[in-house]
């Protein structure tokens, strides 16, 4: 028995705002963290100042994943625009559309 929630990722476009806000949530998260492993380092709480480093360097990484994913999801996009010949449709409806003004 499967629910049908909205589905979050019914299109590449949603996977791209999904990934636009995982992206900016890790660089908040980034933020704090800075902020807390220079607090740690001044109170000489250097275990704590390490385990944050650590989470730095996640952080980190999931934000390079993050960007490579958005690039994927970029040319997925692109690469269905050019199979299906979205591009084409747009600009041949825009040139009757435009063509029927000046008439």
């Amino acid at each position: 028995m499967r629910q049908d929630l909205g589905q979050p990722f019914d299109s590449i476009e949603s996977a791209q705002e999904f990934m636009d806000l995982l992206q900016e949530s890790i660089y908040e998260a980034l933020l704090d963290v800075d902020d807390l492993c220079k607090t740690a380092g001044k109170d000489s709480q250097p275990r704590r100042q390490e385990a944050l480093q650590v989470v730095l360097h996640k952080l980190n990484q999931l934000s390079l994943h993050t960007n490579k994913n958005q690039r994927i999801l970029n040319d997925l996009r692109t690469l269905r625009r050019l199979l299906f010949d979205e591009r084409g449709h747009q600009r041949s409806e825009s040139a009757i559309a435009a063509n029927s003004v000046r008439e």
